[in-house]
């Protein structure tokens, strides 16, 4: 069963509604951490915490977000608090269901009375052309359309694993202060709601990546190998860049594309946790191939036709 009464977002955060911006925003780091779904793998429920922390940090840091969320909050909170709201209470302020509809029939049947039939026969007597106007009113000029807004923005690795706070300018010119949660990852897109002209939604993407191609996800880091088909047919050893330095790889043979590969604690550390290195497969051919290397390619096709 849903409710349209919001959680206590205070509650969430664990911060009185009094406190200035820098304790809610430590509050706001310290859940963040705490349910991490990377923390808490063994949590079905983390996941869920962890949106509800992120959605009561948006509405609790903006003032115009925050009044309106307190004042709805405020509205059921007196009916509930004071006394049990009646029936037709509950269907309208709770469930949202008008029960006043015969009261505003009777109120337009109050206001639109029967004509007489002398004042109807009247009616006949009427050149209704008097009344066509000879000029239509102007169309209306035409609605511009706006779309949202995107902007990337680059981190580091830890800015990525502590959370930031990032400046970003809107369309318009705007400065607008953006603070990015813990354990973020590359490729994350934060929104912020109406900030775009037309009141459309201005997305920040978050780019998380090193110079050596690791890209940073949580507690993970990600990484793309490229191999030419012989030597994922017949595994190679490969020398692998990470945030400590380099380390050689030996890939198996039979790899293809897609296959993923594990080193082990070669991710980013948060207090005893610490993360691996994922690699990524991806099969690729050599440039300028030559005749003789393009006949071979033809050769094993037909080789392979041969086994089917």
């Amino acid at each position: 069963m849903t409710t349209t009464v919001d959680p206590n977002y205070w509650s969430l955060l664990g911060v009185s509604p009094g406190c200035d911006s820098n304790e809610l925003k430590s509050a706001f780091r310290k859940e963040a951490r705490k349910w991490h779904p990377d923390l808490n793998k063994n949590d079905i429920n983390a996941e869920e915490r962890f949106k509800l922390i992120n959605e009561a940090y948006a509405i609790l840091s903006d003032p115009k977000k925050r009044s309106e969320w307190e004042k709805k909050n405020i509205k059921h909170k007196d009916i509930f608090d004071n006394r049990f709201p009646t029936y037709e209470e509950y269907l309208d302020v709770v469930l949202g269901i008008r029960t006043n509809l015969k009261q505003e029939i009777d109120d337009i049947d109050d206001q639109y009375s029967e004509i007489p039939q002398d004042q109807f026969e009247n009616f006949e007597d009427t050149d209704f052309n008097d009344y066509i106007p000879t000029t239509s009113e102007p169309n209306p000029p035409p609605t511009l359309i706006y779309e949202d807004q995107e902007s990337i923005i680059e981190i580091s690795p830890d800015q990525a694993l502590n959370g930031s706070t990032v400046e970003i300018q809107l369309q318009d010119g705007t400065l607008v202060e953006v603070l990015t949660p813990p354990f973020a990852g590359d490729g994350w897109r934060l929104r912020i709601e109406g900030a775009a002209i037309g009141c459309r939604d201005h997305f920040v993407q978050l780019k998380v990546q090193t110079e050596d191609g690791l890209r940073i996800d949580g507690l993970r880091v990600l990484y793309r190998l490229e191999l030419f088909p012989h030597d994922a047919l017949l595994g190679c050893a490969v020398d692998i860049p990470t945030l400590n330095g380099s380390v050689t790889l030996q890939v198996p043979p039979n790899s293809s594309t897609g296959r993923l590969l594990r080193l082990r604690g070669r991710g980013l550390a948060y207090e005893e946790y610490r993360g691996d290195q994922i690699v990524e497969i991806v099969i690729v051919l050599p440039d300028n191939l030559t005749d003789s290397e393009i006949a071979l390619y033809q050769r094993l096709n037909e080789l392979s036709m041969e086994n089917y």
